[in-house]
């Protein structure tokens, strides 16, 4: 009897600990914003979710393209960048990223970031830093062809903020929702990332120990 008084007391003090946490944190929950188109279903908004399916010509020759999923398991949250051909020698785009990389490595190697190009092999892609980039298991890259890339990029961005650029970092959550840009020039926005991510998972940590709890107590 005494242990299930204990365990009672924890099912209530661990998700309010976790709600403290939140609410003095230095991103507000509430600040954190939902991108893409909007719809209703009856009472409840259903926010825009973006394709995890590409089918990527990384590591692959001219007889086929390989598919890849981005999967929730293993990628709960992502930061992703669409890197256009014309772009493929602007080494400045993705500055902040390269800093994070060259000085706080250790604050970012948890975030999956994933760079996605629309020519074979990185073909003159930040030449001088690509080995330095493809050294962090966290920085992933993908090749696709130009039409692939164009109908996937265009995803990303719908319904987008006027300053938004193309070439901007975007952070997708577990449930695939789009929750941030970021301009990947500076480091200030990479930090900016950084935090969202963390708050973002902190949340999702939340709301599982929540819903286990409710489980137990049904139990």
């Amino acid at each position: 009897m005494k242990n299930k008084k204990w365990l009672l007391i924890l099912i209530l003090i661990i998700p309010s600990f976790f709600w403290v946490l939140l609410e003095m944190s230095t991103i507000n929950s509430h600040k954190l914003n939902y991108y893409g188109p909007k719809t209703l279903n009856q009472k409840d908004t259903v926010f825009y979710k973006v394709s995890p399916r590409f089918f990527s010509s990384s590591n692959k020759d001219s007889s086929g393209l390989s598919p890849f999923i981005i999967d929730s398991v293993n990628y709960p949250l992502y930061a992703i960048m669409f890197i256009k051909k014309a772009y493929n020698e602007d080494t400045y785009r993705i500055a902040g990223l390269l800093e994070y990389l060259n000085y706080k490595k250790e604050k970012i190697g948890h975030i999956p970031f994933f760079l996605v190009t629309e020519f074979k092999n990185n073909e003159s892609f930040i030449q001088n830093n690509l080995v330095k980039l493809t050294a962090n298991k966290n920085v992933l890259f993908l090749n696709l062809p130009p039409h692939k890339f164009d109908s996937l990029n265009f995803s990303y961005f719908l319904q987008k903020p006027i300053y938004i650029d193309y070439s901007f970092f975007v952070l997708v959550d577990q449930n695939r929702n789009i929750r941030g840009y970021y301009d990947g020039r500076y480091a200030a926005e990479i930090k900016r990332l950084v935090d969202e991510y963390k708050h973002l998972r902190l949340k999702e940590a939340k709301q599982k120990l929540i819903e286990e709890n409710e489980i137990k107590t049904k139990n």
